[in-house]
């Protein structure tokens, strides 16, 4: 946008005067309003729903499939390394969906799990750092026409600023160096343009050959496609329509909805209890949830307490309790499985509150001492049987 405004401040309208009516007016005129289109489609690529799949609760039920073998989170047993899968049809060809171990759920064809967002999502295409949001089925036309947009912007601003010079040489009767001192905006823009239109104009190429063979990047880089035919390429007429054409679906989502916390912990085993300490509505930089678990004791003083910690993560990975391969199932050690059903308190590898690990108890009032401008909320015990 500021390369945008210098343009139509300090070239367009002097441009405009050099070439006259009728065609000099549009030259401004054009720049502001792909460039107020360009600003729109951002806008709707970074701040709507990509097409993100409600988590489930907990995991499917077990199904069998028509080739008699069971589909079920119970039924990957040690492979859980690789998630288990079943067969689905999509005009005509068997494609494999994946199970997900962190949203609960058999991903539908086409979706995969962002690392980044930590959300499945429909027909995921890439997480766009530049935009800071995914892209996926119901942003994926905006982020299309947020860069050939921007590549448009680019060779137009390109291109009327060499206009601009030759006009500013040719009157003064002065060479380039003369009408880039005349100009001197336009000698920058030359350049700056010259160097984005290479990035933004080479993603716009390779999103056009996506979208007319009905492909993802995911799908691209994959090569999932390369030893046998595409399924979803209809042709380029049926692709092209199909991205820009169909409906977006609405989202599966209510953002504005509250989120209850409490549902996650009624499928706790009897005789134990679930403790979550809130810290308030920390950035997503800071926000630290402290979650303990303590064995059946009805005497809070000698329950003994596992203690977790969840923050901000980039990885998709599964976490369960019985699961020693998982990304987080060699965070403790120490205590076996039986010394937990005794008490037993295990004690972390690497401590994130100290050298020395503390009671759930000193960890909570810490956290209240350390975050205790959100008010008495940030300490607040709830308890779930």
């Amino acid at each position: 946008m500021t390369p945008l405004a210098l343009f139509v401040a300090f070239v367009s309208f002097k441009l405009a005067d050099l070439i006259g009516k009728p065609l000099g007016p549009l030259v401004p005129a054009t720049a502001v309003v792909v460039g107020a289109f360009d600003v729109i489609v951002l806008v709707l690529t970074s701040g709507r729903d990509p097409g993100i799949i409600p988590r489930n609760l907990r995991p499917p039920e077990s199904d069998v499939d028509a080739s008699g073998q069971q589909d079920s989170v119970a039924s990957s047993g040690a492979g859980r390394s690789l998630p288990p899968t079943r067969d689905e049809y999509v005009n005509g060809v068997v494609v494999k969906v994946k199970y997900c171990h962190t949203c609960l759920l058999y991903r539908p064809p086409r979706c995969s799990h962002c690392s980044v967002c930590n959300n499945c999502v429909e027909r995921f295409d890439h997480h766009c750092p530049w935009v800071g949001q995914c892209i996926g089925k119901r942003n994926y036309r905006f982020f299309f026409m947020f860069i050939s947009s921007t590549t448009f912007l680019c060779l137009y601003v390109f291109g009327f600023c060499w206009v601009n010079l030759l006009l500013i040489a040719r009157k003064y009767g002065c060479g380039l160096g003369g009408a880039v001192v005349e100009s001197p905006v336009s000698g920058f823009l030359i350049v700056y343009t010259f160097v984005t239109a290479w990035f933004v104009g080479g993603l716009t190429a390779f999103h056009s050959y996506l979208v007319c063979t009905n492909q993802t990047t995911y799908e691209n880089f994959r090569y999932r496609y390369e030893r046998k035919a595409n399924p979803y390429n209809r042709g380029v007429a049926a692709n092209i329509a199909e991205i820009f054409l169909s409906p977006i679906p609405a989202s599966k989502n209510d953002f504005r909805a509250r989120v209850a916390v409490d549902h996650y912990y009624d499928s706790a085993p009897s005789g134990q209890y679930y403790y979550t300490y809130s810290l308030g509505p920390l950035s997503s930089e800071s926000k630290i949830s402290f979650n303990t678990r303590g064995s059946l004791s009805f005497d809070m003083a000698q329950a003994s307490f596992d203690l977790g910690y969840s923050g901000k993560r980039t990885s998709a990975a599964a976490v369960d309790d019985d699961d020693s391969s998982s990304d987080f199932g060699d965070i403790y050690r120490g205590a076996g499985a039986g010394d937990l059903e005794r008490g037993a308190t295990q004690q972390p590898r690497h401590s994130i509150f100290g050298r020395t690990p503390r009671k759930a108890d000193d960890v909570a009032e810490g956290a209240v001492e350390k975050f205790g401008h959100y008010g008495a909320a940030a300490g607040r015990l709830h308890a779930v049987v």
